[in-house]
């Protein structure tokens, strides 16, 4: 059974100006993505800016966005490590403070082999009982989960359920499409694709986008799931040109300015990310304005 279908938003986390975390507007946000048709949280992902939180404040957040959806939506915790040991160590967390699932991205840095891919997740995914989504970004980390090793990650390990394929190769996504033949879920993990995917079977997308849209961005998976494309398609163009600005720059520096825009007070990002240049933001509220949010 799928984690979730639809939109699931990755959430930013809201800081103080001191950039202690802000849990008095994390809840705010929890609540307006709930009520805005959000089908799952995705808590301390790389928008949530997990890079620069302590294992204290990660493991924190996590519980606290968990006991925050008191089970209305699933909460899927960021876990991933370019440590096998601390992916361990984030993902048992995050199964003691009730997450519905973890999301687990590809090692950064150490570029690891398919091998080491395999083992690294195999692991990491029998030190828990909770269903693990794999995370393919490999823009940011340096490396590709090849679909071969993604199928055989869901073939052998029961609790590898699903794969956020943010590679932006279309190509080989209908690939591991056609290898899996169902055994895991796909999930889009680039907005500008979402269409694109759920049309080859994927089942939904988690969101950047979904930060400033969750309506409009849940509204684009259902009419996929509806089998109506044509719409879908309709409504991913007009969002194109605000994924755009969302993405001009580092996610998630665009989108935490977006929600500064629409008064959401979501703090300062913590270095190295520092604040958008002039000229983007000049443009991504246009964009803003253009598509009726800001």
């Amino acid at each position: 059974m799928s984690i979730f279908t639809g939109a699931a938003v990755a959430i930013v986390t809201p800081f103080n100006e001191d950039t202690t975390v802000n849990y008095e507007k994390l809840d705010e946000l929890i609540e307006y993505q709930i009520k805005n048709s959000t089908d799952a949280i995705v808590i301390c992902g790389t928008t949530g800016e997990a890079s620069t939180l302590s294992h204290e404040e990660h493991i924190d957040v996590i519980a606290h966005c968990v006991k925050t959806v008191n089970g209305r939506v699933p909460v899927i915790a960021g876990t991933g490590s370019n440590s096998t040991e601390t992916a361990i160590y984030l993902s048992k967390e995050a199964e003691a403070a009730g997450a519905d699932a973890v999301l687990l991205v590809t090692p950064y840095y150490n570029k690891a082999t398919q091998g080491g891919l395999y083992e690294h997740f195999k692991d990491t995914a029998d030190a828990i009982n909770i269903p693990c989504i794999l995370y393919n970004v490999p823009s940011r980390t340096g490396c590709n989960i090849l679909p071969e090793t993604a199928v055989k990650l869901a073939k052998d390990v029961k609790n590898i359920v699903a794969i956020k394929e943010a590679s932006g190769n279309i190509s080989q996504i209908a690939k591991l499409m056609h290898l899996a033949d169902g055994c895991m879920d796909v999930y889009s993990g680039n907005d500008d694709q979402i269409v694109p995917i759920m049309s080859l079977g994927g089942i939904g997308v988690i969101s950047v986008l979904s930060n400033v849209a969750p309506k409009q961005t849940h509204d684009i998976c259902q009419a996929c799931l509806d089998g109506d494309f044509k719409k879908a398609a309709e409504m991913q163009f007009d969002a194109l040109p605000l994924i755009d600005s969302l993405f001009s720059e580092v996610n998630p520096i665009p989108v935490k300015k977006a929600l500064n825009l629409m008064g959401y007070e979501v703090g300062p990002l913590r270095k190295p990310l520092t604040e958008m240049e002039e000229a983007n933001a000049n443009v991504l509220k246009e964009n803003l304005k253009l598509y009726g949010i800001y």
